[in-house]
This record gives C-alpha cells, sequence and structure tokens, in this order.
C-alpha cells in the first residue's frame, strides 16, 4: 500500500510539471473595434502568428474598445491587465514623444528593421513595459469636411474629429480637434458636433461616414500610418526565447505582405470613394503649406521632448 502511494505521488508530480509545456495563451484587444476595415490585416497577422506558433501560443483577439475604453488600454497593457494591444502609437505621444516618428518614417517597415528604427522604437516602449513587436497598417490618411473649402482659410475653425494623431496638425491649420472614439464618429458628424474628420480611406464608406464628409483634401499625409502590435513586457519576457524570435522572424516576413495588401486596397477603394465623395485641393503654394505643415508641427514637438542627438537620430533613422 506504502509503495502504491508513492507511485501514485510521483505520478501526480508528473501530471503537475506537464502544463509548462503547455500553449501560452495571450489576451489581446485593439484601439478601434475588431471588425473594423483598419483592423482587416491586424486579424492577418493574428491568424498568421497563432497558424505558426500553433500548440506553442495562442493570440486570443478578444476585441476592441468595448471590452476596454481605448484611453484605458495603455494602463490595461502597462499593468498586465491584457498580455497585448493593437493599438496606434499616437496614443503613447504624451508618454513617449519618440514614437511619433512612426507617422514621419519616409521608409517601408522592412528597412526600419536594417535602419535601426525598430530597435530604437523598441527600446521607447520599454519605457512604458511594453514590447513593440511590429507594424500592422500602412496607407495615407486624408481630411474629409462637411463643406467644400477652397482655401486653407476655409479650414479655420471646423471642428475636427480627432484621436491623437491629427491633434498637432489640425490647430497648426487653424481647425479645432475634438476627440471621439471611432464608433461615435457618425452621431457625431450627423448631429454637428464635428465639421469633418481625418481617417484614410478605410472605413468611410463602409461606415457611413461619407454620408457626411462628402468632400476631402486630396493631399495624403502620414502615409507610413502607426498601427502596431504591443506587448506586456514582463509577460513577452517570459515567453520561451523560441516562441519570441519566431514571432518577431513571423511578424517581419508578414509586414511587406501587409503593406502590399493595403497599397493594392487603397487604390481599389478610392474607385469606390470617388462616386460618394468629392476631391478637392487648394493652390500649389497652399497645398505645399498643408502638407510641409502636418510634418514641422510633428518634428518641432519631438524636439522640444527630445535631446538634439535623439532627434538628430530619429529622423536620420527614419529617412527624413
Amino acid at each position: 500500500m506504502h509503495r502504491f502511494l508513492v507511485s501514485g505521488a510521483v505520478i501526480a508530480a508528473a501530471l503537475w510539471i506537464a502544463p509548462a509545456n503547455a500553449e501560452e495563451s495571450l489576451r489581446a484587444v485593439s484601439f478601434i473595434p475588431k471588425n473594423h476595415p483598419v483592423m482587416v490585416q491586424a486579424n492577418a497577422w493574428v491568424k498568421t502568428i497563432n497558424g505558426t506558433l500553433a500548440g506553442k501560443l495562442k493570440i486570443n483577439f478578444v476585441g476592441g474598445p468595448e471590452v476596454i475604453g481605448r484611453y484605458q488600454q495603455q494602463n490595461a497593457l502597462r499593468t498586465a491587465v491584457v498580455d497585448m494591444t493593437l493599438s496606434t502609437v499616437a496614443d503613447f505621444q504624451d508618454q513617449i514623444p519618440e514614437v511619433s516618428t512612426f507617422t514621419l518614417s519616409r521608409i517601408s517597415p522592412a528597412e526600419e528593421r536594417k535602419s535601426g528604427f525598430y530597435d530604437l522604437m523598441v527600446a521607447s516602449f520599454e519605457k512604458v513595459n511594453a514590447r513593440y513587436i511590429g507594424r500592422l497598417q500602412y496607407g495615407d490618411f486624408y481630411m474629409y469636411t462637411k463643406s467644400k473649402p477652397a482655401s486653407l482659410a476655409d479650414l479655420k475653425g471646423l471642428k475636427m474629429r480627432t484621436g491623437s494623431l491629427y491633434d498637432k496638425f489640425m490647430r497648426a491649420l487653424g481647425m479645432v480637434p475634438v476627440t471621439i472614439n471611432a464608433p461615435e464618429t457618425y452621431t457625431a458628424l450627423e448631429g454637428g458636433t464635428v465639421d469633418g474628420l481625418a481617417w484614410p480611406v478605410f472605413g468611410m464608406r463602409k461606415l457611413g461616414w461619407t454620408r457626411q464628409g462628402k468632400y476631402v483634401i486630396d493631399l495624403p499625409f502620414y502615409g507610413t500610418s502607426n498601427v502596431v502590435a504591443l506587448m506586456n513586457l514582463d509577460r513577452w519576457k517570459k515567453l520561451p526565447p523560441d516562441v519570441r524570435k519566431t514571432m518577431i522572424d513571423t511578424t517581419a516576413a508578414f509586414e511587406p505582405k501587409m503593406v502590399k495588401y493595403f497599397q493594392d486596397e487603397q487604390q481599389k477603394e478610392w474607385k469606390e470613394l470617388d462616386k460618394v465623395v468629392t476631391r478637392v485641393k487648394f493652390s500649389e503654394a497652399e497645398n505645399k503649406k498643408y502638407l510641409d505643415t502636418g510634418y514641422e508641427v510633428e518634428w518641432e514637438a519631438i524636439a522640444k521632448r527630445v535631446s538634439p542627438e535623439m532627434l538628430a537620430r530619429l529622423r536620420k533613422v527614419s529617412g527624413n
């Protein structure tokens, strides 16, 4: 009987140890709804990672701001309430000024991994206990308005829906940025809370926003976008080294496909958008001023908060 009890204890111990090799489970949320067109490649990335690391790791993409509010997600990531966020880096710019460089980059994600940009951003996000994994979205941003602007002067005083990314640009143009979560944007446009918004081409038509924002300033900006995959740094460090390496390598291989997808889809979407919106531009001089302003205000803001050495490094590694 004594031997049986000992054997049973040994078996129990063996069974207790077994879960150490079990599949890691990560809970992820996104800054906008999971099914939004902007998140198409984020969903594809999750599927790719889960397929590549099947049996070792699984990302459970549980939803967007309906699960945890967009502006609560940064702290939720830092404190490991969630393991991962599919975020816009604009929501971190107050804490990490250099991450604004994501939208100012002039090179591809693949080039960023070679130039030193990627490694610099990995180090930067460690300040908020996060691990930068890679980019999940690519494409131009535009300003959409309810009334037709004939010149830059017509933009002054317009109330524009924003989400952190465009605040400084809008203010420099004399606009009034109004922070509104994406799901409430249509109501805000319809009710007159805002006179327009800034957004990529994806989602404008599908979400019905073009019923109100019928004019688009045809001067694209911030083409590299700023949606990224982030992971709680403590949780990241606990993953087995081979799993971490596979996640990074798989993401690096995924990014060029993601860029190609958005470039192709943007061309297709414009064919449909042109049926429901009117493109507008200004004079040649005002067009240049408009675009220059979008980049200058961001570089000026970064320059006020980082050392001259860091500013020079940021410009170099981002192709500016």
